[in-house]
């Protein structure tokens, strides 16, 4: 009889995140590290970082239950730690911003702090003690550093933007746009937002993804091909989608300041050629949109790339050029046994033969 996973009393973890662990003989080891890491109080160190960012990205969940990853910008100092338990955070998302609807007081928000000129990052996720104005008052869940894997070295300014419309056209659509597509394309960056309820409480979180341009594979009928590289072992992401598909993605263009932002579900795949042929894949995960919103020079912040600015784990991963110049039938990954998050103990199950329904 195959047993069934649940997640220790008083594990960090949920079963989503422990099934990913355990198949890759990763849960106790992990259990333990999340146990010296993971936090419900920021370090010291953590709120002198957050106070030195010029933006930070957080992620909310809106009524339809779709959540949606935002940055937040401001300049350095905008970002205050008045004990180790809060964080206020002087700026919300604009009314065009589709974040703006879950950022409201008692809301869960996850939320990551990224330099990317100098590789550091934390995350933190929380409950929105209040909104009003323009800040926002955030009561620690959980607070945990990051490595530096993946991440491209980019130098910040903020620009003069006094000749912006107030209110430039938003572009909501179902269906990617060419423009869309070729955001997404071009980019070596993207931002996901995920989230799973447990015992009574919403753990919203977001998190940074990198590779080379192009790591992202878009299809003709929309869906997005993500390969998963070697991390931390958490598995906070996967795991959730296993939990819950809703996901929602943000791409940034560095040199315009415009916002791409994606809601809709995830699947995790563990057995595919794809897997094989991409360079650095342990595991692939696809994404299909259903809501869409384009904001045109929403953030007043441009980003140069340094040279050499790719991170070394970046370099040593492949491309899906690569995948179909090597005649692997790229476009028609294999399912038999993808992680199919229609509810946890059916997803878990089908993935990993220790867990039934």
């Amino acid at each position: 009889m195959k047993k069934s996973i649940e997640a220790p009393r008083h594990s960090l973890f949920h079963e989503g995140e422990i099934a990913l662990q355990r198949s890759v003989g990763m849960a106790e080891r992990i259990e333990q590290i999340g146990a010296k890491v993971v936090r419900d109080f920021m370090p010291e160190q953590h709120r002198d970082f957050y106070a030195r960012l010029p933006f930070i990205l957080v992620a909310t969940v809106d009524d339809a239950g779709d959540v949606w990853p935002t940055i937040l910008t401001g300049q350095p100092g905008f970002i205050q730690s008045p004990s180790a338990t809060s964080l206020t955070v002087g700026a919300r998302p604009d009314p065009a911003d589709p974040a703006a609807a879950g950022a409201i007081a008692g809301a869960s928000i996850g939320m990551l702090g990224i330099e990317l000129h100098t590789r550091r990052r934390n995350r933190m996720n929380g409950t929105i003690a209040g909104a009003s104005g323009n800040s926002l008052e955030i009561e620690v869940g959980h607070a945990f550093g990051n490595c530096p894997q993946y991440i491209q070295l980019r130098d910040f300014a903020f620009v003069d933007d006094g000749d912006r419309p107030a209110h430039e056209p938003v572009e909501e659509v179902n269906d990617l746009t060419e423009d869309a597509r070729a955001i997404i394309a071009a980019a070596d960056t993207f931002f996901v937002g995920s989230y799973a309820d447990r015992a009574g409480q919403r753990e919203v979180d977001v998190s940074h993804r990198g590779g080379k341009p192009g790591f992202v594979r878009v299809d003709d009928d929309g869906l997005l091909t993500i390969p998963d590289f070697s991390g931390n072992f958490h598995f906070n992401t996967l795991g959730n989608f296993l939990i819950n598909p809703r996901a929602g993605l943000i791409f940034i263009d560095f040199e315009t300041g415009d916002i791409l932002q994606l809601a809709g579900t995830a699947q995790v795949i563990t057995d595919s050629p794809d897997i094989i042929a991409f360079e650095g894949a342990e595991r692939i995960w696809t994404f299909r949109p259903s809501k869409i919103v384009l904001r045109r020079r929403a953030s007043n912040l441009r980003w140069t790339m340094r040279e050499n600015a790719f991170s070394a784990k970046s370099i040593r991963t492949g491309s899906w050029d690569d995948v179909a110049s090597r005649s692997v039938n790229a476009r028609n990954p294999t399912q038999e046994n993808a992680l199919r998050p229609k509810n946890a103990a059916s997803a878990l199950g089908s993935a990993f033969p220790e867990i039934s329904p």
